[in-house]
């Protein structure tokens, strides 16, 4: 008989598989050096001109015949020193050609495991695995994997999380998926028009460089300001339709899965449990469509969008996805501050409300764009009270909950009494929610 946990010792032991990445991973990898030369080159351009005018063809020639096998041979070395290994636990990750750095993903710290598609690598079949993982900032990846192993290392590595055995991951697969909602090319396409930073950005693109033009008469500044405003202006238009283009979100025991993108595919998960903040934006501009976008707060995770636009009936439906057992609050069920708050926050007031009840803690504040928060009791780490000199003077307070995704929702200018009770109110329903909430946990 086997005595507790020396089968675990004995499974840790046995002799890993350690797998390489795709042999086209060195072709991405060899441009590091050239990379390099590039960034000397653009520090000091005067000087890099100067050697430029003194190269011959011979001595051009010779430094690309250098050049080229050093960045082949770099981009061979880092490929042939990265392994990866799942065991039972965890991911280890082997990197580093001179200095070494290894890796250990606890399974159970694995918040999500999205599969990237840039454009060149859709045309090689190969994807960009990409760990979100509990406690840090940075995620993990592996660049680039065949597609298809891809995806069966995110179906094991999930399946893993989940507590399956070892020896029955590889066959559960990729668990399925039923769509929830698919936003069409043209009301993108609308809703990118109809969104007022996107018209700010390209006004302020046309407007600024001939003012600069006519006070500094100089092109270098000139240029320096235009080409990032213009900049700023294609990524809040077009870089935004090219990014969220065939957006469809569809549910899986696993969470919800998002894929999206025309030419870099992207297909991630938001992780079940996970969400500590739901926002349903409404733009000025889109109310009379009666469109919505919906954005998320995930601990651990980038993912920030989990409907670009939709109807609000529609959105809705999926936030009752993300926040089992929560209902988005009507407009009338939200308070607003008392009349005597207009004086901390003239005109501004009118846009703060809040509705509390057994699910979630919600506020809105804007007034041209509208946006209410959802934080779920048992996702709110701390709550308080805050008030200044002016505040306190007209009998008003804010109440400010913070959230696992280190932000914080604040319901604004608040009635004194009532904020205090709010503040006592709050903690009791988050030890509460927190003790009654479901693991979160992978396909559970």
């Amino acid at each position: 008989m086997t005595a507790p946990g020396v089968e675990d010792d004995v499974r840790e032991k046995r002799p890993l598989t350690e797998r390489r990445l795709h042999p086209v991973t060195p072709l991405r990898r060899a441009w590091a050096p050239v990379a390099v030369l590039i960034g000397w080159a653009a520090h000091d351009p005067d000087q890099t001109q100067r050697q430029l005018a003194r190269l011959t063809t011979t001595m051009l020639l010779v430094a690309l015949a250098v050049l080229i096998p050093a960045a082949a041979l770099y981009g061979f070395l880092t490929w042939w020193f990265t392994h990866f290994a799942v065991t039972d636990s965890e991911l280890r990750i082997r990197t580093g050609l001179l200095f070494r750095r290894t890796a250990h993903i606890r399974l159970e710290r694995i918040q999500a495991v999205d599969v990237t598609q840039p454009l060149l690598a859709r045309i090689a079949g190969v994807a960009k695995l990409k760990l979100d993982v509990v406690g840090t900032d940075k995620k993990d990846e592996l660049a680039f994997l065949g597609e298809d192993e891809a995806r069966a290392l995110r179906a094991e590595l999930l399946a893993r999380a989940a507590g399956f055995a070892p020896e029955t991951a590889h066959e559960v697969g990729e668990a399925p998926s039923r769509e929830l909602l698919r936003v069409p090319p043209r009301v993108l396409a609308v809703s990118l028009v109809l969104t007022g930073a996107t018209w700010g950005a390209l006004a302020a693109a046309l407007v600024v460089p001939p003012v600069l033009w006519l006070a500094t008469h100089s092109v270098w500044t000139v240029l320096a300001t235009g080409v990032p405003l213009l900049g700023a202006a294609g990524a809040s238009s077009v870089g935004r339709f090219v990014g969220e283009y065939d957006w469809t979100v569809g549910e899986s025991p696993d969470g919800l899965r998002i894929d999206h993108g025309l030419l870099d595919r992207t297909h991630e998960t938001v992780p079940p449990g996970r969400v500590q903040t739901v926002r349903i934006v409404e733009p000025l501009l889109w109310r009379r469509r009666g469109w919505v976008r919906v954005e998320l707060d995930v601990a651990g995770s980038s993912n920030s969008v989990l409907v670009p636009v939709a109807p609000r009936e529609v959105a809705e439906s999926v936030v009752a996805r993300v926040l089992p057992g929560a209902t988005v609050p009507p407009r009338s069920a939200l308070s607003r501050p008392p009349r005597r708050a207009g004086r901390c926050a003239p005109v501004w007031w009118r846009g703060y409300g809040l509705a509390v009840d057994d699910s979630v803690f919600a506020v809105r504040q804007g007034l041209l764009r509208r946006r209410l928060s959802l934080v779920p009791h048992a996702k709110v780490q701390s709550v308080r009270l805050t008030q200044g000199p002016w505040e306190r003077l007209w009998r008003v307070a804010d109440v400010e909950v913070d959230t696992g995704a280190n932000k914080t929702v604040t319901a604004r200018l608040r009635d004194a009494q009532e904020a205090a009770r709010l503040l006592r109110e709050q903690a009791e329903r988050s030890r509460t929610g927190r003790r009654d909430a479901r693991p979160d946990r992978w396909m559970a």
